[in-house]
Formats: structure tokens, sequence, C-alpha cells
């Protein structure tokens, strides 16, 4: 495997990764409760599969100070769950900082281990702070959903941080509508908003699970006449070598001047 998003050209210091301008993105651990075979960052979690030490975690925290332009910082992995006390040290140290605006925190083990939401951790989410925290939950398939990990999101729902979801097409696995529509209005009725579906990224081994991007965009198409806006995440394409997450297109527009609408009726519009 290898880095096809070129994340050690963008990092400053050990830990951190910074695509983007204002946000900033920190590899906790690179330890995880399972291993998912389409992980982008499997690469790097077979070179190491260790947690930053405090001093690390310092140095961190000393280059977003001097870069005053970064406003949010989104813990990351491995699995951020999977190192707790680190996150609160972190979070700590960066709260004090007037430029930080926002916390995200990346976790895919309230599907897959939801024990580690643990008190430690709800305790941390309660914190009083001044940033906003919100927590993306990944998750691919309503099968995942299980009165285990409800209850996880029920109780991480009741300290008031805000929850979002981040999916991945799998071929196989969640390539239809019928499964993302059960998954997506199940998530929205438990205060889980669905917020982006990546195309899996086209990494040696893992192309099994490559979903062809036509299908993908035909079934968010089907999807986003079926459901809420409010329940259709938006279908993202991560284009390797680059900084961008781009929002494809639905089949809605035939052309510049065209809009298609839910029933297949055509629209002119001007420019």
């Amino acid at each position: 495997m290898k880095d096809i998003f070129f994340e050690d050209k963008v990092t400053p210091v050990k830990g951190l990764i910074r695509r983007y301008h204002a946000r900033v993105l920190v590899e906790l651990t690179m330890k995880c409760p399972i291993d998912c075979e389409f992980c982008f960052r499997k690469w790097k979690k077979e070179e190491n599969r260790e947690t930053l030490t405090k001093n690390e975690a310092d140095k961190i925290v000393e280059y977003i100070s001097k870069n005053k332009e970064i406003t949010e910082v989104i813990f990351s992995g491995g699995e951020p769950l999977m190192a707790v006390g680190l996150m609160e040290y972190l979070i700590k140290k960066l709260k004090v900082l007037d430029q930080i605006k926002i916390f995200r925190i990346h976790s895919r083990a309230v599907v897959t281990a939801p024990l580690l939401v643990s008190e430690k951790f709800l305790k941390i989410l309660k914190g009083k702070y001044k940033q906003i925290i919100y927590l993306s939950i990944h998750i691919n398939s309503d099968k995942e959903l299980n009165s285990e990990v409800e209850l996880a999101i029920e109780k991480i729902r009741k300290t008031g941080v805000i929850l979002y979801s981040q999916s991945v097409f799998l071929k196989g696995i969640n390539d239809s509508v019928e499964v993302l529509e059960e998954l997506f209005s199940r998530l929205i009725e438990i205060g889980v908003r669905p917020y982006n579906i990546y195309q899996c990224n086209k990494i040696e081994g893992i192309e099994h699970f490559i979903v062809p991007l036509k299908k993908e965009r035909e079934i968010i198409t089907e999807l986003r006449k079926r459901i809420s806006g409010l329940a259709c995440p938006t279908l993202i394409f991560d284009v390797p070598e680059n900084a961008n997450k781009i929002p494809v297109s639905l089949d809605f527009w035939e052309d510049k001047k065209t809009i298609i609408d839910f029933n297949g009726k055509k629209f002119l519009i001007d420019e």
C-alpha cells in the first residue's frame, strides 16, 4: 500500500496533517479496535501502531499556536477513542487558544467497539469549552446499527455534542438504494446527520470494494428523491495527490442551463 494522498508531505510535525488552510487533523494514535479492510491509512498502521507522546502532542500545540489561521482541530487516527487520555490532554491545551473555534472527533469505534464510549470519554464531551464539538461516526451499512451502537450514540447525544456521519461506498455492502435509505433514515431518527459518503479510494488490494462513480451517482440521485434532504449525504470524490474533497453533482442537471427534476421534467435556467 502507498500514501495516495501524500500525507507525509503535509505533515509539518509528527501526528499533524495539514491538507487545508484553516483546519488540521491530529492522528492521536494508529491503533484501532479492528482493522477495516478498506482503510486508506492501512499503509501507515502497518508501519506504526504507536500513540503520540505528550512531548509530541506539545509540539502539535506549538505548531497550531504559531499558525493563527488554523481554527479547527480534528482528532482522528487510527481510532481516537483508543487514546482518550491524550485527546483530553490536547483539548485542555488547545481550548485556551482564542484562534480555535471548533473541535471535531472522527470515530469508527462507536460502531465497531461501542464499549469504548466510556464514562471518561463522555466526561470530556460534557466539558465546558468555548469551542463547539462535533463528533463524526463512520458507518457504512444499516446492519452495523444495533442496540449497543444506538445506546452509545444516545449517550453521546446527551452530552450536547453535534453528531454527524460519514460513509464509504463499498461494493456488495452498501451499493444499493435500499441499504442506504434504511441507514440514513435511521441515523437521522436517532440524532445523527448524514454528512458525506465517499467513493472508495483506489488503493492496491481493495479494488474489489470500488463501486463505479456512475452507479454511485445514480444511487444518491434516487436516494435524494426518496428521503429528506436532512438525511441525504453529499457524494464526495476525494482527489488523490490533492487537498480537495469534491462534491459530485447528481443527475438533476443535463447541462449548465438545464435542470432535471425528480420526475424527469426539464427546466431551463439563467446562468
